[in-house]
C-alpha cells in the first residue's frame, strides 16, 4: 500500500495524532464556542434596545454588506500575506472590537455602536474565514479535506451545544452585553493557538512555483471569478447557493423573533433551543464525509438541500419549543453536509496558488444577496408572520434542489469528471 504524503512529501498521520492539526482544531472549537455567544447575544441587545426585528435584520444586511465588500479583496491578501500571520492579527482585531461592544454596554445600551463595530468585525472575519479554508487544505492535504473539514465543523458544533445554553444563561443574567465580552475572550485564545502551529509550504501562501506571475489589481479581483465560471460544477454551486443565501441569510434572526414574540419564551429558552439544534450540525458534519463517498457528491448536496427546504416550511408552523428545536436540527444539519460538501470540492479542484481568490471570489458572489435577504426576510416576518416566510424560504430550497438535479452538480464524482479550468 502506497502511504499517503503530506504537501511538503512527509508521511502522514492520523489527524488525531497530527500536533499542528490538533491545535488548530482546538483553537477554533473554543474560537466558535465563544461565537455562539455572539450569534445569540447581538440580536437580543437588539432586540432589548429596540424591540424589533426589523432592525434585527438592518443589522445583519449591514453586516453581511460589509462583508461582501470586504471579500472582494481578501483573497488577494490571503494568496499574497503569510497566512499564519493573518490569521492572528484578524483574530485580535476581533478580540478588540467586540471588547468594545461588551464595554460600552456597561454604561447602557448603545445601538449605533453595533452598527459601526460589526460590520468592521464582519468585514476581518471575512478576511479570516478565506486564510482559515487554504490552511485546513495545507494542514490535510487533498484526499483528506473532507474529513479534516467535517472534524472542524462537527467539534465547532459540539461546541455550538454548549455555548447557546451557556449565552441564554449569561444573557438571562448578567445580560447580553457580558456574552459579547467571552466572544472577545476567545478570539485571543485562538490568535495564542494559532501563534504556535506551523504551516507547511503551501498552507503558509509561499511563494509557489507553479504559480503565475502577479497581475494588475482588476485581474487578481476577477482570477478567481474566472476560475469559478469555467469550472462546470463550481459554476453551477455559486449561482445556486447565491439564491439560497438570500433566503436563508437572515434565518437565525427569525428564528429567534419566532422564540421570542410567537411563542413567548425567555432568552435562556432561546439559548436551549439553538443549542439543541446544534446537534443536528453536529450529525450532519459527522455524516458528511462518509454520506459523500458512498452516496456520491450529487446525491449527497441535492439531498441535503431538499430537506433543508422541508424543515424550514415546517419549522413556521411549529407550535411548541420541541418541534421547533427539532425542526432546526435537521435544518442545520443539511446545511452541514451541503457546506461541507462544497467547500471541500472547491478545495480539491482549486491550485493552491489560486485558493484564496476562488474562496474570496465564490463568497464574494455568494453572499452578495444575503444583506437584501436578510432584511426582506425580518420585514416580512414582522409584517406577514413567521409562518408565511417560512413556507416561501423552504419552498426556495426545495427548488433549488430541483433545478440542481438538470445541472452537473448532480455528477457522483465531480473532482474527477470535471475537468479544472
Amino acid at each position: 500500500m502506497t502511504q499517503t504524503k503530506d504537501p511538503d512529501g512527509e508521511p502522514t498521520r492520523p489527524l488525531w495524532r497530527d500536533r499542528d492539526f490538533g491545535i488548530f482544531w482546538g483553537a477554533q472549537t473554543l474560537s466558535v464556542a465563544g461565537d455562539s455567544f455572539a450569534y445569540i447575544a447581538v440580536p437580543l441587545l437588539v432586540l432589548h434596545a429596540t424591540g424589533s426585528v426589523a432592525q434585527m435584520g438592518l443589522l445583519t444586511g449591514v453586516s453581511g454588506a460589509a462583508s461582501i465588500g470586504t471579500g472582494v479583496f481578501a483573497g488577494i491578501l490571503v494568496d499574497r500575506l503569510d497566512r499564519r500571520t493573518l490569521l492572528i492579527c484578524c483574530d485580535l482585531a476581533r478580540m478588540v472590537l467586540y471588547g468594545l461592544v461588551a464595554l460600552a454596554w456597561a454604561f447602557g445600551p448603545q445601538v449605533w455602536l453595533l452598527y459601526v463595530v460589526l460590520p468592521i468585525g464582519e468585514a476581518v472575519g471575512m478576511v479570516f474565514q478565506v486564510g482559515y479554508v487554504t490552511v485546513v487544505r495545507g494542514l490535510v492535504g487533498d484526499d483528506r479535506v473532507t474529513e479534516g473539514n467535517g472534524r472542524l465543523y462537527a467539534t465547532a458544533a459540539a461546541a455550538g451545544v454548549l455555548g447557546p445554553l451557556l449565552a441564554g444563561v449569561v444573557a438571562g443574567r448578567f445580560g447580553p452585553a457580558a456574552a459579547i465580552g467571552i466572544n472577545a475572550a476567545t478570539f485571543g485564545v485562538s490568535a495564542l493557538g494559532i501563534s504556535f502551529i506551523r504551516l507547511g509550504r503551501r498552507a503558509a501562501g509561499s511563494a509557489d512555483a507553479a504559480s503565475p506571475p502577479r497581475q494588475g489589481s482588476w485581474q487578481e479581483l476577477l482570477t478567481g471569478a474566472r476560475f469559478l465560471w469555467r469550472h462546470p460544477v463550481l459554476r453551477t454551486l455559486t449561482v445556486l447557493l447565491s439564491f439560497s443565501t438570500f433566503l436563508t441569510f437572515g434565518l437565525t434572526d427569525v428564528i429567534i423573533y419566532h422564540l421570542k414574540h410567537d411563542l413567548g419564551e425567555p432568552d435562556t429558552t432561546v439559548g436551549t433551543v439553538l443549542g439543541v439544534a446544534a446537534f443536528g450540525a453536529i450529525a450532519g458534519a459527522t455524516l458528511a464525509a462518509p454520506l459523500r463517498r458512498t452516496t456520491g457528491f450529487g446525491r449527497s448536496w441535492i439531498g441535503a438541500y431538499g430537506l433543508c427546504g422541508l424543515a424550514v416550511a415546517g419549522f413556521g408552523a411549529s407550535g411548541g419549543v420541541w418541534s421547533a428545536a427539532a425542526l432546526a436540527a435537521v435544518y442545520l444539519g443539511c446545511v452541514s453536509v451541503a457546506g461541507i460538501c462544497s467547500m471541500s470540492l472547491r478545495q480539491q479542484v482549486t491550485p493552491d496558488h489560486l485558493l484564496g481568490r476562488v474562496t474570496s471570489a465564490f463568497w464574494t458572489i455568494h453572499f452578495s444577496l444575503g444583506p437584501a435577504g436578510a432584511a426582506v426576510l425580518g420585514w416580512a416576518a414582522g409584517r406577514y408572520g413567521v409562518t408565511m416566510v417560512c413556507r416561501i424560504v423552504g419552498a426556495g430550497c426545495l427548488l433549488i434542489a430541483g433545478i440542481a438535479l438538470f445541472t452537473p452538480a448532480r455528477q457522483a464524482n465531480p473532482e474527477r469528471s470535471a475537468a479544472a479550468p
